[in-house]
């Protein structure tokens, strides 16, 4: 299902539509259809646009301080900020852009928010290496934190085998976490940790919306603007399909 999971998003992606359109005005040998399709991918790759497109993403929640956070049974980090590289002694492994996650749940724990510290074993398929869970309960330990507070899910691949996973590590009716995930997939992991019978008090954390000035540059189309068009699509698709199933 995994596969499925990653591979049926691209169907609906802003690259594959707009392939269809250039070929079908070339198939049909009409040039406005053609043109229409490079026209759609300049807008997809204007900063602004795209910019506007991952704010939206972001908008339900804003940036906290984690002594305002009410305390909780557990603190939840959810995977999804560590690479894993081959060097020449075997693999090591790097953070990733969403390493916000890991040190704010760090602090939270140092400010006594919670008694324990929980780190999901993220693996997909194709992962090499340990579970990113692992990875992660090494580096806190080093940071200070004591290793009979952390606690490790079983390996889980998506966000809905992350809450299921939690709830049965948890082993209370209604347990009560502070789920530390990315503002942009904050929303859709709420409404599935809420839906595994889990409260939740969100902590989003790796802004991809920062303040900054309106320059020419903001509309000067790039591949990276472009990216960030296809990441869009791809999370309300994610956040779609969880709506209709919960």
């Amino acid at each position: 299902m995994i596969y499925l999971h990653k591979i049926l998003p691209l169907i609906f992606s802003p690259l594959f539509f707009i392939l269809s359109i250039i070929i079908f005005g070339i198939i049909i040998g009409s040039k406005k259809t053609s043109f229409a399709g490079v026209v759609i991918l300049v807008i997809c790759s204007i900063p602004i646009v795209s910019g506007k497109m991952i704010a939206y993403l972001e908008s339900d929640y804003e940036l906290n301080q984690p002594s305002e956070i009410d305390t909780a049974n557990a603190i939840v980090v959810l995977s999804g900020m560590v690479k894993t590289i081959k060097t020449k002694d075997g693999l090591d492994y790097e953070w990733g852009g969403a390493v916000d996650r890991f040190f704010t749940g760090i602090n939270l724990f140092n400010l006594d928010k919670a008694p324990t510290l929980i780190f999901t074993g993220g693996k997909l398929p194709w992962s090499i290496g340990v579970p990113e869970g692992e990875f992660l309960r090494e580096e806190a330990i080093k940071l200070g934190i004591p290793k009979k507070d952390i606690l490790l899910t079983e390996n889980v691949e998506n966000t809905d085998q992350e809450a299921k996973a939690i709830k049965k590590l948890l082993s209370l009716d209604n347990p009560k976490v502070i789920l530390v995930t990315s503002a942009f997939h904050m929303p859709r992991a709420q409404l599935v940790f809420e839906a595994a019978g889990i409260n939740v008090v969100p902590f989003p954390v790796d802004f991809k919306t920062g303040a900054g000035k309106l320059t020419f540059m903001n509309f000067i189309p790039s591949a990276s603007s472009f990216a960030s068009t296809s990441f869009f699509v791809r999370e309300m698709i994610g956040r779609t399909y969880y709506n209709l199933k919960y």
